[in-house]
């Protein structure tokens, strides 16, 4: 059911068929495949609802993903149908609902194998640190109003609360064991080119996301050994934006494994070597969450992560909310589903 009422226009669907290079050595495709896809589809909306009533030209800039689940894998030859809708809009900030559909074109069957929220802000087109305002939305009842201004108060403070954390760095560990946050971390270092460039020559939100799935998918590659898929994403924040010509450093750590997932924080570093200031600064963080499945697509249990200091502890601790959190969300969800 739709959240609002908005003009048939404010609804897009991105299709496209995925191809051998989307996907991993099991057929499966990538999560950064269609982290990218879902970013496209979110800023396209974005960018034409904030240009419907704005006399300024704007483009959408992503500024956090809240939430994504990978709920089921998708594969070589089929169909990905990205369909995007704006559920609230604050002064300055877009919030949009993404759901992805696997189309087998043989057998005409459809499936949900994706579903994420994001979150945009408008940026002029004459000057990218100047934030326009947001047309208003309509909605069909004043509760869904209220509820989505509650979600947009609670992703302001936690994005907040993420940059005081931004100090943080993943140190190279010489001989590790297995098993250890040391054997499993990993980085990727990537030039800014234009193709992965706006028009205005800032990197696509989805182009960042998808090379960090790919260094969180090795980092727990390297833990398990075998084949593992994303199976969600939690909260992906975008502190500053990526200039083109910059050198990025993509890092990840594993932080907690529970019996069948592991959690593993990534971070953005951008080194700016073509602006005034040639500073390195962390550009964007988050955590993403694998599973390890067998040849028949079966999860696996996953080997417990080797503790080795107070601070990896403390991590630990913390992945170990966030997965109970998420747990009884989806308990809650599932319940209220059953209950209707």
């Amino acid at each position: 059911m739709s959240l609002h009422k908005v003009p048939l226009s404010s609804a897009i669907q991105i299709s496209r068929i995925m191809r051998p290079d989307d996907a991993n050595i099991a057929g499966n495709v990538h999560g950064g495949t269609i982290l990218k896809m879902i970013e496209e589809a979110g800023a396209v909306i974005s960018t034409r609802h904030c240009n419907s009533q704005s006399v300024e030209r704007c483009v959408a800039a992503l500024a956090r993903v809240e939430r994504i689940d990978f709920l089921s894998p998708m594969c070589i030859g089929e169909v990905g149908h990205v369909s995007a809708e704006i559920t609230y809009t604050s002064k300055h900030s877009v919030e949009v609902q993404v759901n992805v559909m696997a189309e087998n074109i043989l057998t005409g069957t459809n499936k949900l194998t994706s579903r994420a929220s994001l979150w945009y802000v408008p940026l002029s087109l004459t000057n990218v640190e100047k934030i326009i305002e947001v047309p208003p939305i309509q909605y069909e009842r004043k509760v869904l109003e209220e509820e989505g201004r509650k979600r947009y108060e609670e992703q302001k403070l936690e994005r907040m609360e993420t940059k005081r954390k931004n100090g943080d760095v993943i140190l190279p560990v010489l001989n590790p064991e297995q098993y250890t946050v040391g054997y499993s971390q990993s980085s990727l270092i990537h030039l800014v080119g234009p193709s992965d460039c706006t028009l205005h020559g800032y990197v696509h939100g989805g182009v960042t996301m998808k090379l960090m799935d790919e260094v969180a998918g090795i980092v727990a590659f390297r833990h398990c050994k075998t084949n593992i898929v994303t199976a969600s994403v939690d909260a992906i924040n975008f502190h500053r934006k990526i200039q083109k010509g910059c050198i990025i450093t993509i890092s990840g750590r594993m932080t907690f494994t529970s019996n069948k997932s592991m959690e593993i924080e990534v971070f953005v570093d951008a080194d700016n070597l073509v602006g005034e200031s040639q500073e390195k600064y962390r550009a964007v963080s988050a955590f993403f969450t694998f599973v390890s499945l067998s040849k028949e697509g079966k999860p696996l249990p996953i080997p417990q992560l080797v503790i080795e200091s107070d601070e990896e502890k403390k991590r630990f601790e913390e992945g170990k909310g966030r997965y109970l959190q998420t747990k009884a969300k989806r308990q809650a969800h599932t319940q209220s589903l059953t209950q209707q």
